[in-house]
Formats: C-alpha cells, sequence, structure tokens
C-alpha cells in the first residue's frame, strides 16, 4: 500500500503497521515511505525505536547506502 500511496501523490508518505525491526523500515522506505511510524511494538518493547533506529543505520551500512534519503522510494517493479 506504501508503494502504491507513494506513487498516487506528490506529498510525503508515512510508513506504518508493523515496523518491529530495521529491516522493516527499511522495506518502507524502499516502497516509497520518507518516514515510517513504530506504533505498537513500544507495548511490548518500549526501547523499540531505538533498536529499529540502530537496525536501520547498520542495514544502511552494511548495503554501503550514504544515508536514509537515498532509500526512498527505490523499489522498481517489473511488468506484472
Amino acid at each position: 500500500m506504501v508503494y502504491e500511496a507513494a506513487q498516487a501523490v506528490k506529498i510525503p508518505v508515512v510508513g506504518l503497521g508493523g515496523i518491529a525491526s530495521g529491516v522493516d523500515a527499511a522495506e518502507f522506505l524502499i516502497a516509497g515511505a520518507s518516514a515510517v511510524q513504530v506504533g505498537t511494538v513500544n507495548f511490548w518493547d518500549p526501547a523499540a525505536p531505538v533498536r529499529i533506529a540502530r537496525e536501520l543505520d547498520r542495514f544502511l551500512e552494511q548495503e554501503k547506502i550514504s544515508n536514509v534519503a537515498a532509500l526512498v522510494g527505490t523499489l522498481k517493479l517489473g511488468a506484472l
């Protein structure tokens, strides 16, 4: 849904729903979200926002991506 929304509008899209790890956050950003919201995970892991940010930072480093902005909207779908 994030991909579809990001393709349909010219305003920033915030991804939310099911973000519990840095990889989850990266997936939403790759799909086109300009930012992500960490919500329900806070109920069982109050330190989740900091952990997720660190995991996302490690993901960027591992993939040799300079910053989060360089990740946003990089998903390319082929013809279905």
